[in-house]
């Protein structure tokens, strides 16, 4: 089943009166996307992939085309209805992490869910924040855990509402190599057990490898090779070799080898090799929206608050609201 597909998406910038001058971000791209499935989106520095992801996950709106999620075209939405669609229907993972500094982890992980109003499925948290290695950090702040660690919570999450797709955007670029080796597995194996579908955008090509299918973008478009690939892979072709730029055999053995993380072993480091932590965890995302309501939160890209909120005590405390 397609969970994800796009149509003729364009986005321009510049006035149209000006077409020689026009910047082309995005001309004409259009691609699908399977249920379960692990895409990852590649190109260089200006190529198009980062305003391809924000037009996915309907954090601006394309100049002309279409982007559908579950078969709904978010364009067609108002500004609060998409925002509502967005924090249900679609997980971000951020390379900033984007958590909330006076949140404790397992707070963080369930803010969107009480942001929305809904009730916590403590069981199938409970099963990711194990899965993920944080069972034993649940009550630690950002700034305790390493950069490693803060992204695992930024996974973990995407992951608790149970969203239809999970869109990662250069997810390791604020890691050290072994480390973003880690998480990426951690990616791939957390899709797989939890049934997700996950698009990231990297330019990292031994990152990459590790997705099920790579779709490559360049000037705004999907090279040709890259398209033939996309077709093969929704045809059910994509593990033969050379279509589809489908990993090795080797990545796919040490997957399904590989271990539940646990605390320790999730965190152990190479020596001499620092996670990056600190401020440069809180940088700001572009054209992603924080919260109107708490100050406390509105610095915050990863999570968005309804209009009007409201707040209860729940042990340590944490924001909710409805919509």
């Amino acid at each position: 089943m397609e969970v994800l597909r796009t149509e003729g998406l364009k986005k321009y910038y510049g006035s149209p009166d000006s077409p020689a001058r026009q910047v082309k971000a995005l001309d004409g791209v259009s691609f699908g996307v399977q249920r379960g499935e692990f895409v990852a989106v590649v190109g260089t520095s200006g190529s198009g992939k980062s305003t391809l992801l924000h037009m996915l996950g309907g954090l601006d709106r394309p100049t002309e085309g279409k982007v559908y999620v579950e078969g709904k075209d978010i364009f067609s939405l108002k500004d609060d209805a998409l925002t509502i669609f967005r924090r249900r229907k679609i997980g971000f993972v951020f390379q900033a992490f984007n958590l909330v500094p006076v949140l404790s982890v397992y707070e963080n992980i369930v803010l969107p869910l009480e942001l929305d109003g809904n009730p916590v499925d403590e069981a199938y948290v409970g099963q990711v924040i194990a899965f993920l290695g944080l069972k034993d950090r649940q009550d630690s702040m950002p700034g305790q855990l390493s950069g490693g660690q803060q992204q695992r919570v930024a996974i973990a999450r995407a992951l608790a509402a149970k969203p239809a797709i999970l869109l990662a955007d250069e997810p390791t670029g604020n890691l050290d190599s072994r480390t973003s080796q880690n998480v990426v597995s951690l990616l791939k194996v957390t899709g797989q057990k939890f049934h997700q579908t996950i698009v990231m955008i990297t330019h990292n090509e031994a990152i990459a490898q590790m997705a099920d299918r790579i779709i490559r973008i360049e000037d705004g478009k999907i090279s040709q090779a890259a398209a033939q690939g996309a077709l093969a892979g929704n045809l059910g072709f994509g593990q033969l070799p050379g279509i589809g730029e489908s990993p090795g055999t080797a990545v796919q053995k040490r997957l399904s080898g590989m271990e539940e993380p646990t605390g320790t072993a999730a965190q152990k480091q190479q020596p001499g090799v620092r996670e990056s932590t600190g401020a440069g965890s809180q940088k700001q995302q572009p054209g992603v929206r924080g919260s109107a309501g708490d100050s406390r939160l509105g610095q915050f890209p990863g999570v968005e608050a309804p209009g009007k909120g409201r707040s209860r005590e729940r042990g340590k405390g944490y924001a909710k609201g409805t919509e």
